[in-house]
């Protein structure tokens, strides 16, 4: 039976944006210079693609119409007309992309928590996040990241410009991580992971904590027993949460300590290396970590810093620099892929320290007017063809212009992304089992083959 390929592309200075080609047929053909599909070479399971929900997006779109609302949450979250986005990060506490710092309890000393209050996340986020739930034909995981303690945890006393979480009240910090999830499941959010702390390295001028090597560790023999006291022991830990260039050290100091790796499901990790707009980099410490420990990766959080520049509206290096991050991280036994904010305003915010960023969907809040970004399309040939639970499994390259990645979806269909970055188009073969089909992919495109 010969096989018919699906071909979906995108390609710069034409109108494909996840457009539908011509179909194509395998072919009993010898095939030169050919991408072989190596089906029995599979390797790890996919967890899911998606984005971020930020108090700063929520309040973008409580800005404009509910038509544009909703354009936006069906674009992302419906499995058709949208690019079916299944894992999604959101902030315990404020982050940068808040209106300001904000904890859910701010009173000195209370250890225990009876001040909390989500109030605060119930003006802007939790809608944001149940109007993305019912949207026709969305199912996503959610996962949560706290960005900082509450200032009076903290021994700089403030949310911002690093300071560490003060020994005495880990266990508070763990009850709150409970709470936290106990919160957001008598609204009908299921949490279904945390990661420990957001970017645990890094001092900045916005809500941080530090947490050397050794105190992830120790902490997380905390936070494990805390979470399956209080019934919640199948809610996924993630550790590091910072850049996968300086991960190997934190990998190696949790994971070798058995009392701690056990009560941790996986690593997140970040692209801000100073590598990160030339090449890849540091994709062999995925491998290490997955081979080594046996433990899921996913990428938790990556964006394109605006910096000096008004806006990236209409640039392609900034979908080309997704294709090429997802592909590496995908064959480096990544499980997951989350991007930076889904959604943000004209100046690239709203965020409490001028930290502006770009994301897939600009919403102009001025103008009443949605900028569908590149970095929504080339993630969309992802998110909306390789579905959860879907295989990895090998491709064998004679081909090296051209980057590749290829998955085995749970109905059987097969998924096979290639991204061509090169000025002039480009021609390949793809074989399976005696078959080939010859393609051409365009200068500056990326496609997806469903077969």
């Amino acid at each position: 039976m010969t096989k018919k390929i699906k071909v979906i592309q995108t390609a710069k200075d034409t109108e494909d944006r996840l457009t539908e080609k011509n179909t194509l047929e395998f072919k009993k053909e010898a095939a030169a210079g050919a991408f072989e599909i190596k089906r029995d070479q599979k390797a790890q399971s996919i967890t899911g693609f998606g984005g971020a929900f930020t108090e700063a997006g929520a309040y973008t779109l409580a800005q404009v119409p509910s038509e544009l609302r909703d354009e936006v949450l069906e674009a992302y979250f419906h499995p058709e007309k949208g690019i079916g986005y299944s894992l999604c990060r959101t902030h315990i506490n404020s982050c940068d992309f808040s209106l300001g710092n904000y904890a859910y309890t701010e009173t000195e000393g209370d250890t225990e928590l009876r001040d909390f209050d989500l109030s605060r996340d119930e003006e802007y986020l939790i809608p944001f996040i149940k109007d993305a739930m019912a949207v026709e034909g969305a199912e996503f995981k959610l996962f949560s990241s706290p960005w900082s303690p509450p200032a009076w945890m903290k021994t700089n006393g403030r949310m911002n410009k690093g300071g560490k979480l003060k020994k005495e009240y880990w266990q508070t910090w763990a009850d709150y991580f409970a709470r936290y999830i106990k919160e957001y499941q008598q609204r009908d959010m299921d949490i279904w992971g945390v990661t420990i702390q957001n970017e645990p390295m890094a001092e900045t001028p916005w809500d941080n904590c530090i947490y050397e090597d050794e105190e992830e560790r120790d902490f997380v023999k905390v936070l494990g027993p805390t979470l399956k006291e209080a019934g919640l022991e199948d809610v996924k830990i993630m550790v590091f949460d910072h850049n996968k260039d300086i991960m190997k050290s934190r990998v190696d100091t949790i994971f070798t300590d058995p009392e701690a790796a056990k009560w941790v499901w996986g690593v997140g990790f970040h692209w801000y290396g100073e590598d990160d707009t030339k090449d890849i980099g540091d994709d062999e410490v995925l491998s290490y970590t997955y081979e080594t420990y046996n433990k899921e990766l996913v990428f938790t959080e990556g964006c394109n810093p605006l910096f000096d520049a008004d806006d990236f509206i209409g640039e392609w290096w900034t979908g080309e620099k997704y294709g090429r991050h997802v592909i590496a991280d995908l064959n480096h036994y990544t499980t997951g892929w989350v991007d930076w904010n889904l959604v943000l305003n004209e100046e690239g915010g709203p965020n409490h320290v001028q930290n502006y960023c770009d994301a897939p969907i600009i919403v102009d809040t001025q103008k009443n007017k949605i900028h569908y970004n590149s970095p929504y399309y080339y993630l969309g040939h992802f998110s909306k063809y390789i579905k959860p639970g879907a295989t990895k499994i090998g491709v064998a390259s004679a081909n090296d212009e051209l980057l590749i990645t290829a998955f085995e979806n749970p109905d059987q269909t097969t998924a096979v992304v290639v991204m061509n970055e090169k000025d002039e188009a480009q021609e390949f073969s793809l074989k399976e089992e005696g078959q080939a089909v010859k393609i051409t992919i365009p200068a500056h495109a990326i496609q997806t083959l469903v077969y």
